[in-house]
């Protein structure tokens, strides 16, 4: 005889595959998220959390007979048409129950874990789900944009990266398609490092899924700081084979530009994540450290080749990532030295770029060695207080590791300062 327990869990598991059913069947749902390229891969990164946290056949049996009930249901069912990106959102959904699913019947320490695996997936999803909507009100306050002081820096610095990586990619199509796709996926390698570390470290890895879910609201919060697009929404056509010569730059009206397009240029927040995926993947596998690096490495190339963003603003992203990541590793405590400077000269070198940029453009224009030199303190100086932050966190696992042991064999501790 079924105890109330189990039914209720029974109940709440077929809840669940209504709900992903329900979902998958909306003719809306299905046009702007199943059939949405960066919708259907933040979905599919539900079956990365569930492959990397709870690898089993059991798993992947359930996920694919799932994804081919959604596929049937929207197909023969509902009618829609076909598209490319709707087996990563049935397979996302898929992933999403069967975790689901297996949050409710584990028990004990394993609900814990899965618990902390499944509410940041819906939580991300939530956010990518509502980006649209903060983007177009960054828009809708800012009709003029900063874009011409953003580019009158990169000028500054005598080489145009966005234009140069812009043209690269013209060259070379494999690369500039290999960018695209890496600058896309970015939701794949945010679940894989988070669910390793959850792996490795359990609830403790909570800190860095917060610092990935704070990106983005606190990165809304500076696109109304300095509102700008990027060079190919304000150049067109002539961009990436027609820059300005530096002279013709050196003397630009600097002054702001009706521009259509969301305002989410400075910091980029592709940037941002790819280095919080890097910092965080220290104590990880080696090919996770891999992934990482190829994620850093590929968003430099297509966030300035596709035209989305200027070199400045992958510069800001260094300190303005550092200031999350301190903001959110509450694992240690704000009274140590490495957290407090962190959080400090993230939050103090991030704001001042932004002001420099919109009062004091000029200033970059007296001699290269200056904009030149204060991209390589920027970037040197958070890579550095990124490194120990994340050295104090892995002293303070140890010890506490070394404790653990201690008391489970029963004898004192010596804890060596």
């Amino acid at each position: 005889m079924s105890s109330p327990a189990n039914v209720v869990k029974a109940m709440l598991t077929l809840a669940v595959f209504a709900i992903v059913l329900l979902l998958s069947a909306n003719a809306e749902f299905y046009k702007h998220s199943i059939v949405d390229v960066f919708m259907a891969l933040a979905l599919g990164a539900a079956f990365v959390t569930l492959s990397v946290v709870q690898p089993s056949w059991t798993n992947f049996v359930g996920v694919a007979v799932c994804s081919i009930v959604l596929a049937e249901s929207d197909y023969r069912l509902m009618g829609f048409r076909p598209r490319l990106m709707a087996p990563f959102a049935f397979v996302g959904l898929s992933s999403l129950a069967v975790l689901s699913t297996r949050t409710i019947w584990a028990r004990n320490r394993e609900r814990t874990l899965l618990l902390y695996a499944i509410l940041p997936a819906v939580a991300s999803l939530a956010s990518e789900y509502l980006s649209p909507v903060l983007m177009k009100a960054t828009e809708a306050l800012h009709p003029k944009t900063l874009d011409l002081y953003l580019y009158s820096f990169d000028c500054s610095l005598r080489i145009q990266f966005s234009f140069l990586a812009g043209q690269i990619f013209a060259r070379h199509e494999w690369l500039g398609f290999a960018g695209t796709v890496f600058y896309i996926a970015l939701p794949l390698p945010l679940a894989l490092v988070y669910a390793a570390n959850l792996r490795l470290k359990g609830p403790d890895a909570f800190p860095v899924m917060l610092a990935f879910l704070a990106t983005g609201p606190i990165g809304v919060l500076y696109y109304n700081l300095v509102p700008a697009t990027g060079p190919i929404h304000v150049f067109g056509q002539n961009f990436p084979w027609h820059p300005l010569s530096t002279p013709q730059a050196m003397n630009l009206i600097l002054e702001t530009l009706a521009v259509k397009g969301p305002r989410n240029a400075i910091p980029s927040l592709h940037m941002t994540w790819v280095l919080l995926v890097w910092w965080n993947s220290k104590r990880l596998a080696w090919w996770i450290r891999v992934v990482a690096l190829a994620f850093v490495i590929f968003t430099v190339l297509a966030t300035l080749g596709i035209g989305e963003h200027y070199f400045v603003d992958l510069v800001v992203a260094f300190p303005f990532a550092l200031m999350v990541q301190s903001m959110c590793l509450y694992s240690v405590s704000l009274q140590q030295s490495c957290r407090r400077t962190a959080l400090l000269f993230g939050t103090f070198a991030s704001l001042t770029w932004m002001a420099l940029i919109s009062f004091a453009t000029p200033f970059f224009w007296i001699s290269p060695v200056i904009p030149w030199a204060m991209v390589t303190v920027t970037i040197f100086v958070s890579s550095f207080l990124a490194r120990r932050l994340q050295s104090a966190e892995v002293g303070k696992a140890r010890v506490q590791a070394e404790q653990l042991e201690a008391v489970a064999e029963a004898r004192p501790l010596v804890v060596t300062v």
